[in-house]
């Protein structure tokens, strides 16, 4: 179905992934105001203090080191998305008890999707390369033994 809009209709296709991507952009900036928000509260600070706290903790700052570009910070990779998500849930677990509802849906949300991202993108990539390199990745075809050999298939058309 969703084909169907993009071949038949471009231009509709392409705005509503402009807005869904705009929704998503709105939805994650707002969940991050919710965290410092949260944060500040608790650290009895202003927004901007806790803003650069989290700057300071999730910066990464490039570093040449034997001639490869790379970068550091704070946190190792590893460890980044677990101390998000966990401030996501220790936010969401404030509003709860606060009793505010709709901070908790865009927090819920946030983490949903930092959760799903990883397996969205891959899914994405997987369909992308599949329909640009075909045959290549599709696992039910036998793999030749020799790889000079061409493997066709041919179809004979009925006469009518």
């Amino acid at each position: 179905m969703l084909l169907k809009l993009i071949f038949r209709a471009p231009k509709i296709a392409g705005v509503l992934l402009l807005l869904a991507l705009v929704a998503l952009a709105s939805s994650m900036s707002y969940a991050g105001f919710l965290v410092v928000g949260v944060v500040s509260d608790y650290f009895g600070t202003g927004r901007v203090v806790a803003g650069l706290l989290f700057g300071i903790l999730f910066a990464r700052l490039p570093l040449v080191r034997q001639g490869k570009l790379r970068t550091v910070g704070l946190l190792p990779k590893p460890a980044r998305l677990p101390v998000i998500v966990a401030l996501l849930a220790f936010c969401l677990l404030t509003y709860l008890y606060r009793g505010a509802l709709v901070p908790v849906v865009f927090l819920g949300f946030a983490i949903c999707f930092l959760l799903a991202w990883p397996r969205i993108r891959k899914m994405a990539m997987d369909r992308a390369l599949s329909s640009i390199f075909g045959s290549l990745f599709k696992p039910g075809r036998p793999r030749p033994a020799d790889e000079s050999i061409i493997d066709v298939e041919f179809r004979e058309k009925k006469d009518r």
